[in-house]
């Protein structure tokens, strides 16, 4: 079976920041992976790789067996084209961790806009796709509200409809819930439990470890741009085996 999201040997620099340091890890079709660690670990910046926001300096991502960003000729690489990444990228869904939406635009708007720019889909095929994805979101009633007018958990729901508009093979979130309330996270969380059980792929860096714990297929935690632990959510939270890990959970269990 190929996997989902294949890295071998990644690295990734700005400067003289070595950010990633050889990454290699697998993400199965159907899978929840979760990546945690402490800020500046590359847990955001390894996501970004993924669908090609951020070049990688050395090493292969491939994504359902392809390479991502690059072809290959003999033993070189070859960046693809603008427009070829963003082919690639179609198949890719992406969730910030700031929700990105339209200002001008409805949450309808917002959820039909790239089917029907980038895919070339007729409006009535967007729409009836839109409302459906709002209502599976918990939105029906807030379609023709405008961003300004949703809560910061609405708004990351329209968020969430908008990539899933695009129906990808791949879910990415990146720390989805902490720009949110307390009070309003729950909600997001469902959206993504009932996503990862109708078995999309999804990648997701969170510091939500009751979700990780939970929804979590596999878990990896890293730290200062490598991977220190990875196993099954409960087992490493549960009973980590590297002194890294035990420190940082010890601080956010």
């Amino acid at each position: 079976m190929t996997a989902m999201v294949k890295a071998e040997g990644v690295h990734k620099s700005y400067g003289a920041a070595h950010i990633l340091k050889g990454i290699d890890l697998e993400v199965n079709n159907g899978e929840v992976f979760c990546l945690v660690g402490p800020s500046g670990s590359g847990k955001s910046t390894f996501l970004r790789c993924i669908n090609h926001l951020e070049k990688i300096n050395s090493g292969r991502l491939y994504v359902d067996g392809q390479l991502v960003g690059y072809r290959q000729k003999g033993d070189k690489l070859y960046e693809l084209k603008d427009s070829e990444v963003a082919v690639q990228r179609r198949d890719i869904g992406m969730v910030f961790q700031r929700f990105n939406l339209f200002p001008h635009m409805t949450a309808l708007g917002n959820v039909m806009e790239a089917p029907i720019q980038v895919k070339g889909e007729s409006k009535a095929v967007a729409r009836e796709r839109a409302e459906r994805l709002l209502d599976r979101v918990g939105l029906r009633d807030k379609m023709g509200n405008y961003p300004s007018q949703l809560s910061g958990g609405q708004q990351q729901r329209v968020a969430i409809a908008r990539a899933l508009a695009m129906e990808p093979k791949l879910m990415l979130f990146d720390e989805p819930t902490s720009a949110l309330d307390p009070e309003l996270v729950g909600d997001v969380l469902d959206v993504m439990r009932d996503l990862a059980e109708s078995g999309m792929t999804m990648v997701v860096v969170t510091h939500e470890m009751g979700f990780a714990r939970e929804v979590g297929d596999n878990l990896v935690f890293m730290d200062g741009g490598v991977v220190v632990e990875s196993g099954h959510p409960r087992d490493v939270l549960g009973n980590p085996q590297h002194d890294r890990t035990k420190a940082f959970l010890s601080k956010v269990l």
